[in-house]
């Protein structure tokens, strides 16, 4: 995916639509921002089920019902000045947890749906690629409102992402990918 401007990020809300029947048998990744020294912002299904995002490290872990076949509206936001993180799914907020207080997202790297980059320019695990369908990734570069949320994941018109839109974002597809178009 190609930004509409570069990830230089205080703030952010990333969501997406996402459906696997990849049920716990291994971690996978759903979103990676990889610039050539750091995992800047990783999007994980851990092995135990739980939903994470990682910024240069350590992550934030969010207990939620497990990803199925039946597509889920994930959102993801972060505020660097309060440090404030939580997860949004099918419009339902998580309690806010207090992560990575005071860091900002670097700029110059790439991002990649459905696959961890071991490094800047490739080295894949075959064994944490995602299999299912990932799609309306949209990213802001501040974090959303509730209720925009809520409206997002239930199909209303919200402002498209400012740093990924999804109706126009750039795709280079890589490997064993169809990119299917439907209307959302």
């Amino acid at each position: 995916m190609v930004p509409q401007k570069p990830l230089n990020l205080r703030a952010f809300t990333l969501c997406m639509r996402v459906a696997t029947e990849l049920a716990g048998e291994r971690e996978i990744i759903l979103f990676a921002y990889r610039t050539r020294d750091f995992d800047e912002l990783n999007v994980w299904r851990e092995l135990d089920g739980r939903l994470a995002f990682y910024l240069s490290g350590e992550g934030v872990f969010f207990k939620a019902p497990e990803l199925g076949p039946l597509e889920t509206h994930l959102c993801f936001t972060w505020d660097s000045s309060s440090g404030a993180a939580t997860l949004f799914m099918d419009g339902r907020r998580s309690s806010t947890k207090i992560y990575k207080k005071g860091h900002a997202v670097r700029t110059g790297g790439k991002v990649i749906l459905g696959q961890d980059p071991d490094s800047y320019f490739g080295e894949f695990d075959a064994n944490q690629s995602f299999v299912g369908e990932i799609c309306d990734v949209n990213m802001w570069d501040s974090v959303l409102s509730d209720s925009t949320i809520r409206d997002m994941s239930s199909m209303k018109r919200v402002p498209r992402g400012n740093v990924f839109d999804w109706e126009s974002t750039e795709l280079k597809v890589n490997g064993n990918v169809e990119v299917v178009n439907r209307e959302l």
